[in-house]
């Protein structure tokens, strides 16, 4: 960025199949980018990839499986407190429930820790953020279950690991784009 105006440096592709979902993060800690994706042609697993600008260019690592079912609506967060990245995900392998993943950062690779549901229904439009002064991730999201109100709920990590909260509805209505 220069004043008003933004210049670009080359495209590079970081998945030779067919991506879906694709999304992404910043890990403020080690200075990387981290991408999100279903992997379509690889039985749409979930999947996410390191990246690391220089200068006008961006390299990647290779890609690690974090839900080896089919994955849809990825939305990703940085924990700054926890230094880890938190990864929800819709779970198609279980009736589009809510799930979510910690992944750590070292070097161009990824890995995870084990998965925690974090809504036993059926989820859509989701939306994720860190909340820094309190040191908790937040995801908002479309409750199919619940009359398709939005709803709210907090997760908390420690170290691999993430715990939440309890759903609260924050709109008593059809809730879109959280």
């Amino acid at each position: 960025v220069s004043g008003t105006s933004i210049s670009y440096g080359s495209v590079v592709e970081f998945e030779q199949g067919n991506s879906q979902f694709v999304s992404g993060t910043f890990d403020s800690s080690n200075n990387k980018v981290v991408l999100c994706f279903r992997d379509y042609d690889d039985s749409q697993h979930g999947k996410a990839i390191v990246g690391t600008v220089s200068g006008t260019s961006i390299s990647f690592g290779t890609a690690v499986t974090f839900n080896a079912a089919d994955t849809e609506e990825i939305f990703p967060t940085f924990d700054s407190n926890s230094n880890k990245v938190v990864i929800g995900y819709r779970n198609v392998g279980d009736n589009r429930h809510g799930y979510a993943i910690v992944g750590t950062v070292s070097g161009t690779s990824i890995s995870f820790g084990s998965a925690t549901e974090f809504e036993n229904a059926r989820i859509s439009n989701e939306g994720a953020t860190f909340d820094s002064s309190n040191n908790k991730v937040v995801f908002a999201y479309r409750d199919q279950n619940n009359s398709h109100y939005g709803a709210a709920i907090v997760g908390t990590v420690s170290g691999t690991s993430i715990s939440f909260g309890t759903p609260v509805v924050y709109e008593s209505a059809r809730s879109d784009y959280n």
